[in-house]
């Protein structure tokens, strides 16, 4: 419980008033000092924004962090994947139910412009160099760098032009886990 609301960012005071629980009674909890009941578990547990099952999970077994040093992604070639689009994999993530693809993509001077990219999820983009015009269903945004897109994968899209190269972005693919 302790760790939990240093990582809120919550003094034991903040959590005691924004969970309705004494100062003192979350102070013996967090020491091992006294068993608290589920209701004071749950009001707990509103008051950190966390569920009263996080209380009981083994949190340091987690195994979804993963550091990657500038310019030591892992390639990935795709099969099938549009020409002169390189694809730089900057991390993972290996529990729970959120399956995260955060790539860096370069395009190559080979690159073509395609809006025919669809799959399942959620696609944050971030235009980090270049200049493009990016597809989404039926609209059409001008990406600067700097700018960023947020939207359902399902939909058609992709670059539709090149407008100043050359053009890299960080593309992040977000779905759930069957």
């Amino acid at each position: 419980m302790r760790a939990l609301r240093i990582a809120a960012g919550a003094s034991g005071g903040e959590l005691a008033a924004s969970s309705g629980v004494s100062r003192s009674m979350l102070s013996r909890i967090e020491r091992g000092h006294v068993s608290p009941s589920v209701e004071t578990l749950d009001r707990i547990a509103n008051g950190l924004g966390v569920p009263v099952s996080r209380f009981f999970s083994d949190q340091t077994s987690r195994t979804d962090f993963s550091f990657v040093p500038a310019g030591k992604g892992i390639r990935v070639d795709r099969v099938g994947a549009v020409a002169g689009y390189r694809y730089e994999l900057l991390g993972h993530q290996l529990s729970g139910n959120l399956f995260v693809e955060p790539y860096l993509v370069t395009l190559l001077s080979d690159a073509e412009p395609y809006v025919t990219f669809q799959h399942p999820g959620i696609k944050f983009v971030h235009l980090m160099t270049g200049r493009v015009s990016y597809r989404y269903g039926c609209r059409l945004v001008n990406l600067a760098p700097g700018d960023s897109l947020q939207f359902d994968a399902t939909a058609l899209h992709g670059i539709e032009a090149i407008e100043e190269g050359p053009v890299s972005y960080l593309s992040v693919v977000f779905t759930m886990r069957d």
